[in-house]
């Protein structure tokens, strides 16, 4: 189901050459719809796990969310700059970096107010999934069983 919304949102966006792969892409996604669940006041209210919450939701509801975000997320993520990786690193990028795609993203028939708004709500959110991101692995170790 995830991959779905991955796939279903990357179709609306430009598929030149993307440097997350659909892993990453999901984990980075999934990771911004519980941050963005854990900050509701009820979920706060109630002391469950984050992870017990999204269990708890119906496969719809978790759908809704990640479409909705990933129609926020996705575009920015493959529209960053290619950069390089190391094996048992994330991507990182600064605010700035994050900031100045999501600017260029955000629809041009918003007023000033409401676009720094939403470019600061979304470069937050856009670095709350790139945390998510997960540890690039070493392509060598890939074919091996033990990993040397």
């Amino acid at each position: 189901m995830l991959e779905d919304v991955v796939l279903h949102a990357a179709g609306h966006v430009m598929m030149g050459c993307m440097r997350f792969t659909e892993h990453e892409l999901t984990a980075a996604l999934t990771g911004a719809a519980k941050s963005v669940l854990a900050s509701r006041k009820e979920v706060r209210k109630s002391g469950v796990d984050i992870d017990t919450a999204w269990e708890a939701m119906g496969r719809y509801e978790r759908f809704q969310m990640l479409d909705a975000l990933g129609g926020q997320i996705l575009p920015v993520l493959v529209a960053l700059p290619n950069v390089d990786v190391a094996p048992g690193t994330r991507p990182s990028y600064s605010t700035k970096q994050v900031s100045e795609v999501v600017a260029g993203l955000v629809e041009d028939d918003v007023s000033r107010l409401r676009r720094v708004v939403v470019v600061k709500a979304r470069t937050a959110l856009v670095q709350t999934a790139l945390a998510h991101v997960p540890p690039r692995l070493d392509p060598d170790s890939l074919g091996t069983t033990n990993g040397s």
